[in-house]
């Protein structure tokens, strides 16, 4: 897999930049936007911006390319993934809280009407 989803020597330098750092980061990014009232487009340009970010931690602690445009694209895609999940849990928080005369949780991502 490496050279395919990751260009590091080892998959444990990629597990801990992309998917610790930026997953953590991807998930308070989510929560941000959910606290914010911010729609999902919101989210999108801000974890778009975020991977460019991680691109440059990659780049500047382990010489990974700055510009490759594959390594980019799968390091948003796994922060979007994170990023989805903050925004979710914490929107479902928020109409529950917020509205509990007409809202439920129906899961820790999903609410309900009452």
């Amino acid at each position: 897999m490496q050279g395919i989803l990751y260009e590091e020597p080892t998959v444990l330098q990629f597990a801990f930049i992309t998917v610790i750092m930026g997953g953590w980061t991807a998930w308070r990014t989510g929560r941000s936007a959910a606290e914010g009232w911010s729609g999902y487009g919101t989210l999108v340009i801000y974890t778009l911006l975020l991977g460019v970010a991680i691109r440059f931690i990659h780049h500047a602690l382990f010489n990974g390319g700055m510009l490759a445009f594959q390594f980019y694209v799968v390091d948003t895609v796994i922060l979007l993934l994170f990023a989805t999940a903050g925004y979710r849990y914490y929107r479902t928080k928020q109409m529950t809280n917020n509205y509990y005369w007409l809202y439920e949780k129906a899961s820790p991502f999903s609410w309900k009407s009452k």
